[in-house]
């Protein structure tokens, strides 16, 4: 018989308690208190007067009696929180393994677009590496721009080679991040912000996008001049289901001064309700603030 993650939680809490007190009461009545309760008695523990009525007593005493068992039950003792390690990490803590607590695989995983490596036998050459990276191994000082792109098949075409990049000396272009690589983008754009260096969002122009970029921390957005866009934007490629996120554009597009390159980008957008995706984007691109701060575009 094995103690459930609940337990061990309820557990480990009581254990801290003991910190600070000499014994913690907790009643008896609800499943994980009964599961607790028979797992002491299936591991012959005495309990003795410390479940006498309704209320159980644990003390440091019977604590250190469990620890004892798991122990040499090849598992985790009090003092070992699972929660957030890998499944490797958990395992070097005995055969438990708590499957809703610990650390995702893609935790801190991210795809990465970089200049090509060496060649390897078998495989073709190409003037990019994709490569799936952990974020805490790339340094982030050797870089002087995150690029972030929305679109998975964009990011793979992707050619660092754009004139609007050709500013940037040493970009980082990275997959903006979905079900498997969202988390770990996210913790790389904070970290990232603390540089003061620029951060382009290159995606949809719809309301999700911008929202996203927004939300990312992103500084700029790449997008093809506005009288090009005016052109070629169509209510099509602004989905009716992205409404809600038109209230936190409006609110962004109230905030920027007389004149902002964005407010002509976000009027094309909120007021005459179009759109255009990235994969339609032709080759000339611009570097337009998000910022409300900044001014002219670039």
């Amino acid at each position: 018989m094995s103690l459930s993650a609940s337990a061990y939680r309820l557990l480990r809490d009581v254990r801290r308690k003991l910190r600070q007190e000499t014994r913690v009461d907790k009643s008896r009545g609800g499943k994980v208190m009964a599961e607790i309760e028979a797992w002491c008695h299936a591991h012959d523990v005495e309990l003795g007067m410390r479940c006498a009525g309704r209320t159980f007593r644990f003390d440091q005493d019977l604590l250190a009696q469990i620890d004892t068992i798991l122990e040499a039950s090849s598992l985790p003792t009090l003092a070992v929180d699972l929660g957030g390690l890998t499944t490797a990490e958990q395992a070097r803590h005995g055969n438990l393994e708590e499957k809703g607590l610990r650390e995702s695989p893609r935790h801190h995983r991210v795809l990465v677009s970089l200049p090509a490596g060496e060649s390897r036998p078998g495989i073709t050459p190409a003037p990019r590496d994709i490569q799936d990276l952990d974020w805490r191994h790339i340094d982030l000082s050797a870089f002087d721009v995150l690029v972030q792109v929305e679109n998975l098949d964009s990011f793979y075409d992707l050619e660092p080679g754009l004139p609007v990049l050709a500013r940037w000396s040493r970009p980082l272009l990275l997959y903006r991040g979905d079900s498997h690589y969202g988390g770990g983008f996210g913790r790389l754009a904070q970290a990232w912000a603390g540089t003061g260096r620029a951060h382009v969002y290159f995606g949809d122009f719809d309301a999700a996008g911008v929202r996203h970029a927004l939300s990312s921390g992103a500084t700029d957005l790449l997008l093809p001049p506005i009288a090009w866009l005016a052109e070629r934007a169509t209510a099509g490629h602004l989905p009716a289901e992205q409404q809600p996120c038109q209230a936190i554009l409006r609110d962004h597009a109230a905030r920027l001064p007389s004149g902002h390159p964005l407010a002509d980008y976000l009027a094309l957008m909120l007021g005459q309700q179009r759109g255009l995706r990235q994969q339609w984007f032709g080759a000339q691109l611009m570097v337009v603030s998000l910022a409300p701060s900044s001014a002219p575009d670039r």
